[in-house]
């Protein structure tokens, strides 16, 4: 839910070269890797079902001496910010998404040097300060829309869109031949309309561009990426091709009507798909059913998708157990296969794409990640914009504006986006 490579023409360019054997240990070769350890987690699911327990039971045959438990926290951005206020936010823990990277050296004890560290990790820009690592992320997330082929199918659609209009027009086909909803926007929950930002880059196929919002006074521009991902979000909800009330919508309950078919598609990162398999196979439908489709938008004969890091695996600088807490963290990312289990983009270098992802290899679809030169520049424009790229609150409103339940149209509200973010970005420090 979350950048460094440039854009490749082939998909699997920076993704699968050889592995070479795998990495050395993250732990840095500390002598005693002993004592308890407490890894803080989002995955309550996967605490809940024995999923974890089943890998340190597999990790705690390498190191006998070694206890690990998993505390599963429901809002973990919230509650995780507060325990870091204390000494206490377990030994190993993912590193909260608004946390400053200048900060990482004060909550979080050093993995090893991004010389040693890089040429087997994808992703360690992120969480690189002076040459140190203070994070090593477990999966790359592509952004997309995860669909049910099936009811596209039966909708007469057999070709990937490649425009905005084109998907419009596909999800109309939906909406007309057949009893599916053709999207489902997840306002409710909101996390899911946040997911919209991550494909920044995108449209225009540039890795540059979220850099680029540094410099851009007017980001909801026609022919920008900010203008292409949230307009297409307006014409949907407008064109009334989504839910028919928006405000009850749940994210639970939308994976089993996406496998269903009772839905036929959300944007959602391609961590998603394994989950939505998973209720497809538990509703009784084919889990087959369930592909990956890029975001609408050919450029140079290329469609593109963003890949970023997830959650990235920290060791708490108050830890008692440091050799511990830093061998699970190696173990887990390169020996586990828990990548592989979520259908998921490994960020060990040589790691195979996953099977969601296959199909975009095979048309030529290309994998690219951001740079993060202007982060924080970007960051702090934004915030003083009071637009939030990385809240759902501006695209409900988008929402809301679309369905008519709030005044004004695309225009009149891209025009305020842009003013707000060009006055922020004349701000001194902006």
């Amino acid at each position: 839910m979350r950048r460094g490579w440039v854009a490749v023409a082939a998909a699997t360019t920076m993704l699968l070269t050889a592995c070479g054997g795998g990495a050395p240990p993250v732990d840095g070769g500390d002598s005693r890797i002993a004592g308890e350890i407490t890894v803080l987690t989002n995955r309550t699911d996967q605490v809940a079902d024995g999923t974890l327990k089943k890998y340190a039971d597999r990790f705690t045959k390498l190191h006998p001496d070694v206890r690990v438990k998993f505390e599963g926290i429901t809002d973990y951005e919230g509650e995780t910010r507060i325990r870091m206020n204390t000494d206490s936010y377990g030994d190993v823990l993912l590193i909260p998404d608004d946390l400053a990277v200048s900060q990482y050296p004060t909550y979080f004890a050093p993995l090893g040097t991004a010389d040693d560290l890089s040429p087997k990790f994808d992703f360690t820009e992120y969480a690189t300060v002076a040459n140190q690592v203070y994070g090593l992320a477990n999966i790359g997330i592509a952004t997309g829309f995860v669909y049910n082929k099936a009811v596209w199918d039966q909708a007469g659609i057999t070709e990937w869109p490649t425009t905005p209009q084109q998907f419009i027009d596909d999800l109309r086909a939906v909406k007309e031949k057949t009893q599916a909803i053709p999207y489902y926007t997840n306002y409710r929950d909101g996390w899911p309309l946040r997911q919209w930002t991550d494909h920044i880059g995108g449209p225009n196929c540039e890795n540059s561009a979220k850099d680029a919002l540094a410099t851009t006074p007017d980001p909801w521009a026609a022919g920008r990426d900010l203008h292409t991902i949230d307009g297409l979000l307006y014409s949907v909800v407008h064109e009334k091709l989504t839910e028919a009330d928006p405000t009850t919508t749940d994210w639970e309950s939308s994976k089993s009507l996406l496998g269903s078919g009772r839905i036929a598609t959300m944007f959602l990162g391609s961590w998603a798909v394994p989950q939505i398999e998973k209720a497809a196979e538990a509703a009784g439908h084919n889990p087959d059913d369930i592909g990956y489709l890029p975001f609408p938008a050919l450029r140079n004969g290329h469609l593109c998708t963003v890949v970023q890091p997830d959650y990235k695996y920290a060791v708490s600088t108050h830890s008692r157990n440091k050799a511990a807490a830093r061998a699970w963290i190696d173990w887990f990312l390169t020996k586990s296969g828990s990548a592989q289990a979520e259908e998921a983009i490994s960020t060990l270098k040589g790691t195979p794409l996953p099977p969601a992802l296959k199909t975009f290899d095979d048309r030529g679809v290309r994998i690219m990640a951001e740079t993060q030169d202007k982060a924080s520049v970007v960051s702090r424009i934004d915030k003083g914009a009071q637009i939030g790229l990385d809240t759902p609150d501006y695209r409900r409103r988008l929402v809301d504006i679309a369905r008519g339940a709030a005044p004004g149209d695309q225009d009149s509200y891209f025009a305020e986006l842009n003013r707000k973010w060009a006055r922020s970005q004349q701000k001194p420090g902006g």
